[in-house]
């Protein structure tokens, strides 16, 4: 077999530029058994089938040596890219780096400060792994130009990941990741990136601004009564989380111990995002042995915000649309007025919620980086579980003060002898009970995906679960003052919908289903007959979906 020439020289190449010993040993003995072994040799030319791009969310991928993983060459260059681009467009003021406690991040956040600091700006890291939404305050708390998050959120524990926001702390979006992208593609050997020990070590001054910040969003003198459950389902969210509801005067939560402390291994979970099935069972394991009012869980760098609640038929973990309205609810009753916002694949209902409230609605494309940029924004949310809920703290989602704010409705509700699902009867029976749901598969080859848009794109069902579609739109040609993005939406009867995409972040294929149904509290049963009426539409929906050609992608 043996490897190919133009490889052999790639590789050898690369190894002659990277700075780490670690990763050049590995890719000289990756490229010895390539010599003779089938895998080694396809691992090999994997990593050099191209350089993991830089995009609008920044770099995530496989940890490992080579063009195609994350490692310390690609980060330098990476950074060195990013200096370059902030050097070219004018920004002044320092770089503020943070980064989570998986796999190398702490290396890769301090080659990230070495290589600014050479580039002649001013590096500030911050002293512990913080949750994502701290270093998103940080940017504009010291007026920085940049900011830098090494973390893969919610991805499985061999991943890491590379987030950049701009000086007006939120995520980049194009052209910037595309100028950015090319200063790092002019970048030659990462050895040869100049790199300075002189930057700064942050003390723990920011990280104490935020968290007064959060616990004083909760308002004096409502309930604080509530027996929580927390996870931080391995990750960084346990210390600021216990101590914004301290300041904020709620009782000290329950903390699922096995998943307390940061571990980048993740061992108690297949996939640490609170939506995966199984990722939270611990959780509401220790809710029915403490008898708890409410579960609640971060993804593993806190930015995110999951929530779970007793029912009569067990504990059930709300979609994020539903958080998303109880949220939206709970401000616009508290006062908060301005634009609220969600993207096109989230629930509809937070428009019909603004509209009731003569508050401006906007709808963005999927991703917090747009979600931030809508001006005006007093609300931001995203079906994934993202929640903005105070956007002049931070322009990104934030898992902590939605957390403060999902805690301080809950006890409210609790002081009333209500729940969460009484609030959601209560929205269902003003605005039709909206369902929703996803049906997510993940592939090995994503080309697969593509062609499964084309079939659709070329030939769309005509109907969905008994309901006729109305119009299509095909969201890669601008409309509505939206970018194109990769997408279809089908708009259906009884004003239903599913909007079909690839996802921006994982090698999937993601459909986002809705239905709404009236409630008619003159019937018997009410809302529970609206919503044994759309799960049924659901399901019916989800099983024409599979049966267009979505099951290609599942088999393969």
């Amino acid at each position: 077999m043996g490897v190919p020439p133009l490889l052999r020289n790639a590789v050898l190449r690369w190894v002659a530029g990277d700075p780490d010993e670690r990763d050049r040993t590995e890719l000289e003995s990756l490229l010895d058994a390539a010599e003779s072994d089938d895998d080694a040799h396809a691992e090999l030319s994997d990593r050099f089938a191209g350089r993991l791009q830089f995009g609008t969310a920044g770099l995530r991928g496989r940890l490992g040596a080579g063009p195609n993983r994350m490692n310390r060459a690609v980060v330098i260059a990476t950074a060195a890219g990013l200096a370059a681009h902030l050097r070219a467009s004018g920004a002044g003021g320092p770089v503020v780096i943070g980064y989570d406690a998986r796999h190398r991040s702490d290396e890769f956040a301090r080659d990230t400060s070495a290589v600014l600091a050479g580039a002649g700006f001013e590096a500030l890291l911050l002293p512990r792994p913080p949750p994502t939404p701290v270093l998103a305050f940080a940017i504009r708390r010291l007026g920085a130009a940049a900011g830098v998050m090494v973390t893969a959120s919610h991805n499985p524990p061999e991943d890491n990941g590379y987030k950049v926001y701009l000086g007006d702390g939120s995520q980049i979006v194009p052209p910037t990741d595309l100028d950015i992208s090319r200063h790092v593609a002019g970048v030659g050997s990462a050895a040869a990136v100049p790199r300075s020990e002189h930057w700064r070590l942050l003390d723990d001054e920011v990280e104490d601004a935020y968290l007064g910040a959060v616990a004083a969003l909760a308002a004096p003198g409502s309930a604080r009564q509530l027996r929580t459950v927390y996870t931080p389902l391995h990750g960084v969210g346990d210390r600021a989380v216990g101590e914004v509801l301290r300041r904020a005067g709620f009782p000290a939560p329950a903390v699922v111990p096995e998943q307390q402390a940061p571990d980048p291994d993740f061992p108690t979970v297949s996939f640490p995002n609170p939506e995966e099935p199984g990722a939270i069972d611990l959780a509401l394991s220790l809710a029915g042995d403490t008898d708890a009012d409410i579960v609640v869980a971060n993804d593993p760098d806190a930015d995110r915000c999951a929530v779970a609640m007793p029912t009569a038929h067990g504990w059930r973990m709300l979609h994020g649309d539903e958080v998303g309205a109880l949220l939206a609810d709970h401000l616009l009753r508290r006062g908060t007025r301005g634009v609220f916002a969600t993207t096109i694949v989230s629930s509809s209902l937070l428009g019909s919620i603004a509209r009731r409230h003569g508050v401006e609605y906007a709808e963005t494309l999927t991703g917090f980086k747009w979600i931030a940029r809508v001006p005006g924004l007093a609300f931001g949310y995203e079906e994934a579980l993202g929640y903005c809920v105070a956007p002049d703290l931070v322009r990104d989602k934030d898992g902590v003060s939605a957390l403060v704010l999902i805690c301080e409705l809950a006890a409210g509700l609790r002081a009333e002898g209500l729940t969460l699902q009484d609030r959601l009867d209560q929205i269902a029976r003003e605005h039709g009970l909206h369902a929703t749901d996803q049906l997510s598969v993940r592939v090995v080859d994503t080309s697969v995906i593509a062609a499964i848009m084309d079939r659709l794109r070329a030939d769309p069902p005509e109907s969905l679960g008994g309901f006729r579609v109305l119009a299509v739109d095909d969201l890669s040609r601008p409309s509505s003052g939206l970018p194109a993005t990769e997408g279809l939406r089908f708009r259906l009867e009884a004003r239903g919908r599913v909007v079909v995409r690839p996802s921006g972040t994982e090698p999937k294929l993601k459909c986002y289903l809705e239905v709404v149904v009236p409630v008619d509290d003159s019937a018997a049963g009410g809302v529970d007959a609206a919503r044994i009426a759309a799960a049924g539409r659901l399901d019916a929906i989800r099983a024409d979906l599979v049966a267009s050609g979505v099951s290609a992608v599942a088999v393969s």
